[in-house]
């Protein structure tokens, strides 16, 4: 049984959709007013112009995007206090969800909105779509982690301590980021 109940009401949504941040970088990186920003890269930036995601040499033992993605969320738990209570945004393009209310109020996108603990990210890939939620943040939105479709990483925005937290754990590839800068991207 599924730790995770789909919301009705989207107005947990309210501090992204109001934020200031460009439509990219909402989708990309979150919201705008966190002291530090980083990207989890799901695999390696790339090191030459036009290169494809396809090209990247990555062992066979590499963890995939969800793998990362529970670990990093894992580390963002210690830096709220509302684990229990949080926001998963899921893409209504990249998951299969049963009908119910839509999220269509953020740029680019359409998601479907669930409120659980944080521990339910362990439910996906099991009774839940097997890639990353699109959108995680607590109820107390003190970190935001964005996992959209298109880049080879995630953006996290949160305080300096859960930033550093991220950057320390040996087991992610975690880099500081500024949100308002261009990031790398595969041709």
């Amino acid at each position: 049984m599924t730790l995770l109940h789909r919301c009705s009401d989207m107005s947990a949504a309210d501090w992204l959709v109001q934020s200031a941040a460009e439509a990219h970088q909402l989708i990309t990186m979150g919201p705008d007013g966190f002291a530090a920003y980083a990207r989890l890269r799901y695999v390696p930036d790339p090191v030459s112009a036009g290169q494809d995601e396809a090209d990247v040499d990555v062992p066979d033992d590499h963890p995939d995007d969800l793998s990362q993605a529970r670990r990093a969320l894992r580390v963002l738990a210690a830096f709220t206090g509302t684990p229990d209570d949080c926001y998963f945004a899921l893409w209504d393009g990249y998951h299969e969800l049963p009908p119910g209310p839509l999220l269509t109020d953020l740029p680019y996108r359409h998601f479907a909105l669930f409120r659980g603990p944080l521990r339910a990210i362990d439910e996906f890939g099991d009774s839940l779509p097997g890639e990353p939620p699109a959108i995680v943040w607590p109820a107390d939105q003190s970190w935001c982690f964005t996992s959209d479709v298109d880049p080879h990483w995630a953006g996290i925005g949160a305080g300096p301590a859960a930033v550093r937290a991220l950057l320390a754990d040996s087991g992610l590839d975690v880099v500081p980021a500024d949100p308002a800068a261009g990031q790398p991207c595969y041709g």
